[in-house]
């Protein structure tokens, strides 16, 4: 799954408030755990400290998805790279990523909590705002790519958007329960697909992290 980074430096207290949380929420699951239970997880910390921070456990939630991710944002440092044409500045977007929800336990941990979401209208609604946020970052990149040749001219933003919708949503299990034969065939469709429109996004490095991705998840 691609979630969006975010570039916030939070302090002491509000990280821990979110350190605690995420891991009970992993555990218990988030509708099973309550603001008491986040409090009593801090280790001294008191309600009006949390509530100095949050005002509820929603709130907690929304937070965690816009933690900090430092200065290792996949979709800046593509933006800023050196590369030889839009395709592969997208490519490089996506497939950073992509590794970085792996290689960081903290994400791995993010993207895990989303996966127990799927069922939670609210979240759904702002997973589908995340996307419309990733796709809005893509688009340029993508223009890019219609300037330089390397992609066929068309509409970026629809481009981009319907990249999103079938990797973030179709190709995941959480919403269309597959195995992983069935996952590669819907990677390799999505292939055949783009490759037809003049947007050839996904090439062996991509497939192999889509497929690495798929095996490190929960689902």
């Amino acid at each position: 799954m691609i979630i969006l980074p975010r570039n916030k430096y939070p302090e002491e207290t509000y990280k821990k408030i979110l350190d605690a949380s995420l891991k009970l929420f992993l555990e218990k699951g988030y509708e099973q755990t309550t603001v008491l239970d986040i409090v009593a997880s801090l280790g001294g910390l008191t309600r009006g400290a949390f509530y100095h921070h949050f005002k509820s456990k929603e709130e907690v939630l929304n937070a965690i998805f816009n933690s900090s991710f430092g200065d290792n944002d996949p979709f800046e440092k593509a933006r800023k790279a050196d590369v030889k044409n839009g395709l592969e500045r997208v490519k490089m977007a996506l497939n950073l990523a992509l590794l970085s929800n792996i290689e960081s336990e903290h994400r791995m941990m993010v993207s895990n909590l989303a996966i127990t979401l799927t069922s939670n209208p609210r979240f759904m609604a702002e997973q589908v705002k995340g996307n419309q946020e990733i796709a809005a970052i893509l688009t340029p990149m993508v223009e890019e790519g219609m300037r330089d040749g390397s992609i066929r001219p068309g509409n970026a933003k629809v481009l981009a958007g319907l990249f999103l919708l079938l990797t973030n949503f179709w190709l995941l299990p959480t919403f269309f329960p597959c195995d992983e034969e069935e996952t590669y065939d819907k990677a390799t469709l999505i292939k055949q697909i783009y490759d037809e429109l003049g947007f050839p996004i996904i090439d062996e490095e991509m497939e192999a992290v889509f497929m690495r991705v798929f095996n490190k998840m929960e689902w």
